[in-house]
This record gives C-alpha cells, structure tokens and sequence, in this order.
C-alpha cells in the first residue's frame, strides 16, 4: 500500500459523475497518480460506465445515479488511500516517424525567427527527445505530449488556423502535440506524421497510444514520407 501524494478534490459532476481533481500542474508524478486511480478505480466493482481522464483530473460516470454522493465520495477516498504499488507506469515507447520538410512545417521558420534559432536546430531538439503522453483530445486521439525541451517553448496562436492536415505536429506553449485528424487549431506546425494515429473504424483500440505511454519521433525525408505504407 501506498500513501497518497496530493490533496484531491471530489465533488458531484452531475447525478451520475464524480469529478476528481489533483493540483493543476502538468507534471510526470501528477499524471502517474491519476493513471493509477484510474487504474484503481477501473479495477474495483463499482457499477461504471467509464472513468475520462484529462491533465489532472478523473470523470467518474456511473451506470445509475448516485443516491448518497457522501458515500460514494468516502468510497473513492479510501480506495486512493489503498492504491497497490504493483500499479505502475506504462514501459510503452512508441517510435513515430515525422517528415520536418518546409512543405509541412509550415510554422517553423516563425518560431526560427522569433527564437533566433536555425530551423535544423530546432528540429534536432525535437525528435532527439522522448515524451509522455498527457492524455488524448481535443479531438479524439490528439496526443498531448509532456517534456518538451524548455528551449522550444512556444506560445499557441492567438488566431487559430482553419485548417490543419492531419498528422500535423506541433507545439503549443511547453507541450508538443500531433493532430490525428483535419481540423481548426493553434498549435505552431513543425511537421507531419504519414503514421496512423487514431483509426475510427477499429472499435476495440481506435488510439495508437494510451496516456502514459511515452514517444519519441524520428526523422524522414519528404520522399520517404510521400512513399510511406502500413
């Protein structure tokens, strides 16, 4: 048994969910924490419908409502207070390939500019890293990646952009992100993925990776990305 290492906050999300919040701190230990709850909470024999995650924080959605919260609150209390240490960390390190062409960086020569870094550099400083996977949205499957080097730190966009390609990797103030779908957003684009990241056709595991699995990209050409086939 372990004691647990921060002061959460339960209360009742609507009559069948209990929100639970850890310290709003993108940290390594925070997210370990939550997997674990998690994990636990999964485990025991609760009547769910599922348990979301998000940065620090559990949904906890429940098949009926929730007569007495006091008590259901207390229950979640005690089995964080007996989460077993043989719940541990994901050993997952996914390798993503990522082609940094000008084609499909279409931000860095902006972020080269204002940090008056050379683009190889900042590229070099991205993919020799390895990263945590956060957890998965805005979209289904984006991969919210923890560790980013502080020297790439980068504010989103004030005006997001209307359309990013799928695949799109990219940075968002300290986090590194890939875009598993078209769509709107702010992140400053620095490459793209030919590797499929979320398939909505397979039900059982549509997302590649799960929060708190690491990756860590490599490099390719252009010519390998366009010849690129699984």
């Amino acid at each position: 048994m372990i004691s647990p290492k921060f002061n959460l906050s339960y209360r009742r999300f609507d009559s069948k969910s209990i929100l639970i919040s850890w310290p709003n701190l993108i940290q390594n230990d925070v997210l370990l924490d939550v997997l674990s709850f998690k994990k636990s909470i999964t485990l025991s024999n609760k009547p769910l419908v599922e348990v979301i995650i998000a940065y620090t924080s559990l949904l906890v959605v429940y098949n009926n409502t929730i007569d007495n919260i006091y008590n259901e609150i207390m229950s979640l209390k005690t089995l964080y207070l007996n989460i077993n240490d043989d719940i541990n960390e994901s050993k997952i390190i996914w390798k993503i390939p990522v082609c940094y062409d000008d084609y499909f960086a279409t931000d860095l020569e902006n972020i080269s500019n204002n940090k008056n870094m050379d683009k190889g550099e900042i590229i070099e400083l991205h993919y020799k890293n390895t990263y945590r996977v956060c957890f998965l949205g805005f979209l289904p499957g984006f991969l919210y990646l923890s560790n980013l080097n502080k020297r790439l730190y980068f504010p989103r966009k004030v005006q997001p952009d209307l359309n990013i390609i799928k695949g799109s990797v990219g940075i968002g103030g300290n986090q590194t992100g890939v875009y598993p779908s078209n769509s709107p957003g702010g992140w400053n684009i620095i490459g793209n993925t030919p590797k499929k990241i979320f398939d909505d056709k397979n039900l059982v595991q549509p997302a590649l990776v799960n929060p708190g699995d690491k990756v860590s990209f490599y490099q390719i050409t252009k010519e390998e990305y366009l010849n690129w086939n699984e």
